[in-house]
């Protein structure tokens, strides 16, 4: 039976209890299939709360299988939360871990233990960004054809996921030579991981106006090294971070997930045949952002008097269709604007303001607006300022539901989120 699980914690090393519930999960029969990433998110509390309570959590999703039977996995999930430390106090009070069962393949139960679908499980941010991470079209048993990605668009508190940009190049726009070594890269890493980063991002050839192109080898041979000591850092950890690998070569994608890489973001697109069928044959997710021209051209833009949106919406739509043709899982595909490749400053604008649309199409968005030159009209050029709008934007950007943030200082983004989240 294929069932989902939701996991958090909130006191002591949380990542820990985490983990250490998933052991104890597996030891008795319930084996996690697919995890979501790891989020962040403010305490629900009641009125009168004690303020200690306020503690924020760190959730996960599990996809698991197992041959036993509701109750019993119940009775399990209740002894694994007391062996961690939970009591009987109060059920609001912060908790080592929390056990819930969120889905039994497609049935509904109603016992004097137990409910499932769990109660209000599509009303929670902490537990529909998980799912809509596993499965974005998923549906919920006796709430109809709507999916969890269509029940999201209804929250007016959405949690995103972060994914932290590594360009490990020399020039790229922002930030190239700032990690050409490991030390300086495995200090980046962690420091976004630390923050909250469910994403780490590589890229080894800039993208930016004037940029030379690289051949596939030069960008390969940057790509390798760094790809392979990012998959031994975290080997063995079930919650570590996904490693993402920018490109838009066939041969390093396909070279990178050989090599432990969990995500394609393909900046060209997914347009070229042989970057389709590589997404057809594999399970993993493959980011489509559209683009004008590689590098960027300012002199190659979206016509002036068109609605960017509407432009985007119609190239997606023909691309959705091209995808499932070729027998692409769309679950598996994130959409990414493209801000800034081949719109001008206000295109891409107006593009942000209105880029919680694009999931109406039952893909996950994601947006790469940091340090944009977009910005130069209200910041300055220098990196702390365009960091400080971008921050700005990114707030605007979760209001709207966008699934993931794409952004150079993961930790300057997600203080700045979580403050937002529990005043909102």
């Amino acid at each position: 039976m294929s069932i989902f699980l939701g996991l958090g914690s909130n006191v002591g090393d949380r990542r820990a209890n985490l983990e250490s519930a998933l052991d104890a999960l597996e030891r008795d029969g319930v084996r996690a299939v697919r995890l979501s990433p790891v989020i962040e998110s403010p305490a629900l509390l009641p009125d009168g709360a004690l303020p200690e309570w306020n503690r924020p959590f760190l959730n996960l999703v599990a996809k698991c299988s197992t041959d036993l039977d509701p109750e019993s996995v119940l009775s399990l999930a209740k002894r694994i939360e007391a062996e961690h430390g939970r009591g009987d106090a109060d059920k609001w009070a912060p908790r080592p871990v929390d056990i819930d069962i969120l889905l039994w393949g497609r049935e509904r139960i109603s016992t004097e233990r137990l409910r499932i679908p769990h109660p209000q499980l599509e009303r929670r941010n902490f537990v529909l960004t998980p799912l809509i991470a596993l499965e974005p079209s998923l549906t919920i048993p006796g709430l109809g054809a709507r999916t969890v990605l269509e029940w999201s668009l209804e929250l007016d508190d959405p949690v995103p996921l972060w994914m932290g940009v590594f360009n490990i190049t020399p020039d790229s726009f922002s930030d190239g030579g700032e990690l050409v070594d490991w030390t300086a890269i495995e200090s980046r890493a962690e420091q976004a991981v630390a923050a909250g980063a469910q994403i780490l991002d590589l890229g080894a050839e800039s993208t930016r106006p004037g940029a030379r192109p690289l051949s596939a080898e030069l960008e390969w041979s940057r790509l390798a090294p760094v790809l392979e000591r990012l998959v031994d850092k975290y080997e063995g950890q079930r919650l570590r971070p996904q490693v993402s690998i920018d490109t838009y070569h066939v041969d390093v994608a396909r070279r990178a997930l050989t090599n432990g890489a969990d995500v394609i973001n393909d900046v060209s697109g997914l347009t070229s045949p042989e970057m389709i069928e590589l997404a057809a044959t594999n399970g993993v997710d493959f980011v489509a952002m559209h683009s004008v021209s590689l590098p960027a051209d300012p002199k190659q833009t979206l016509p002036a008097d068109c609605d960017p949106c509407e432009a985007l919406e119609r190239w997606l739509d023909e691309r959705m269709a091209v995808w499932t043709r070729a027998g692409v899982d769309l679950d598996r595909i994130i959409f990414d604007p493209g801000v800034g490749f081949g719109k001008d400053p206000l295109q891409s604008l107006k593009l942000l303001r209105g880029a919680g649309r694009f999931r109406r199409s039952g893909l996950r968005c994601l947006v790469g607006h940091s340090r944009k030159s977009f910005m130069k009209s209200f910041a300055p050029l220098d990196k702390q300022a365009r960091d400080l709008a971008t921050a700005g934007a990114s707030l605007n950007l979760i209001a709207q539901g966008v699934d993931i943030l794409r952004v150079h200082n993961v930790p300057l983004h997600t203080a700045a989120w979580l403050a937002w989240a529990h005043l909102n």
